[in-house]
């Protein structure tokens, strides 16, 4: 389990500097000097404590604050507004009901982070936010969704259920949706990526079950940096946007890259025979008529049917030419 994250927003370099110093062994930080940049990085970093300096940015910086509240992938974060004892009556009055506490300067480092430690301990774990927020909606989403624990299938939406054609308590784990000779490969990328900063990575990879691939975009995200193994995954078969935003969260490019690069169906290719078969099926010739082109057999015709069928992992001839036809693997 990783440090807690900590944004800060100010312009006061020592006072970043020196809050760094104090609260290294519990919080990883990052600094920022406007509220506008501190919402953006927000909801990159998606940190777990985010602290605004009233005294460096002043008062017009601050009439933006509430949007760290509106927003839901942030309105868990701890909001701190750092102000100091004169303007106490003001800041109470205006911004009390924005952030989730006050903390008054009082000239001294450790008391700032203290006050902070106190309160997040007081507050307790969110760890269990996300993943509530997230089985509240599970099968309302149209997307196939399933939730991992580590590689391991704990929770899967009717969706997936219906696409991947799974009836009963049937135990699955995500390696099954990849080709055999991968399967190492994706079990060594979800542990960096469990292990990593990124809160999510969205990709476009092949997907096999019941011995059909599947084209798909497929998002990774973490329920939260603290559930240590558990994650969404979202996959998308018909082409259009991630069902995921963008702009919220962090993504990991070396997941990205190697579900892209490696996680692609296996190497298929046609024998010439079959690729002479596949031609004069496409004209509309039958088996008969193809035995008496080819000087083949008929038998030797379904042998050759039954082998492109599961090379491309097809239910049926016509299924197999369209996805032969589809990746480029024939030209007619």
């Amino acid at each position: 389990m990783g440090n807690k994250l900590l944004l800060l927003i100010t312009k006061n370099g020592d006072l970043a500097d020196n809050l760094e110093k104090e609260v290294n062994c519990s919080f990883s930080t990052s600094q920022v000097n406007s509220i506008h940049a501190g919402y953006s990085i927000a909801l990159n970093m998606l940190p777990d404590i985010i602290l605004v300096d009233y005294s460096s940015l002043g008062l017009e910086s601050l009439k933006n604050l509430s949007n760290f509240k509106s927003s839901h992938f942030l309105n868990k974060s701890f909001l701190f507004l750092l102000g100091d004892q004169e303007n106490k009556r003001f800041l109470d009055q205006n911004f009390k009901d924005t952030v989730d506490e006050i903390i008054y300067d009082k000239g001294c480092y450790r008391s700032i982070v203290k006050e902070i430690e106190e309160a997040v301990k007081i507050r307790g774990c969110l760890t269990n936010y996300w993943k509530d927020s997230f089985m509240g909606l599970f099968n309302l989403l149209e997307y196939p969704v399933i939730l991992l624990q580590d590689e391991k299938v704990v929770a899967m939406n009717d969706t997936f259920r219906k696409d991947f054609f799974i009836t009963g308590k049937q135990e699955i784990n995500l390696t099954d949706l990849v080709v055999e000779r991968n399967k190492s490969k994706v079990k060594e990328t979800l542990r960096k990526f469990h292990r990593g900063k990124h809160m999510k990575a969205t990709t476009k990879t092949s997907l096999i079950m019941n011995e059909k691939i599947r084209e798909a975009k497929i998002t990774f995200s973490k329920l939260d940096k603290n559930l240590c193994g558990q994650m969404i995954m979202m996959i998308n078969f018909t082409g259009n946007d991630f069902p995921l935003k963008e702009e919220v969260g962090s993504n990991s490019p070396e997941t990205e890259k190697y579900f892209s690069t490696y996680c692609n169906q296996e190497e298929q290719y046609f024998t010439k025979r079959e690729k002479e078969i596949i031609a004069l099926l496409c004209k509309g010739y039958k088996t008969k008529e193809i035995s008496e082109a080819l000087c083949i057999s008929a038998k030797t015709i379904e042998k050759h049917r039954a082998n492109i069928i599961r090379r491309t992992h097809s239910g049926t001839i016509l299924e197999s030419i369209i996805y032969a036809l589809n990746h480029k693997m024939i030209e007619i």
